[in-house]
């Protein structure tokens, strides 16, 4: 699976922080949507599109918090 992007809501702390991770494998697209940082609850959601996800990305960013997209380290190797 490789990850495709990745946005913060900018808050630190378990309370605050928001993650959202876009990721593909094959023909299959996947988001995850985590609140609480990397020991948080995270939500997974399976698309058959890269549209489909982005549509689905939009509407978790959607709201007050100021978010912003993280740089994707490129796979080691």
């Amino acid at each position: 699976m490789e990850q495709r992007k990745h946005w913060w809501n900018g808050k630190w702390g378990r309370i605050a922080r928001r993650d959202v991770f876009l990721r593909v494998s094959g023909d299959q697209w996947y988001v995850e949507s985590r609140n609480g940082g990397a020991d948080g609850v995270s939500h997974f959601f399976e698309y058959g599109s890269e549209d489909a996800a982005l549509d689905a990305v939009r509407v978790l960013l959607a709201g007050p918090d100021e978010w912003r997209e993280l740089s994707v380290r490129p796979p080691l190797g």
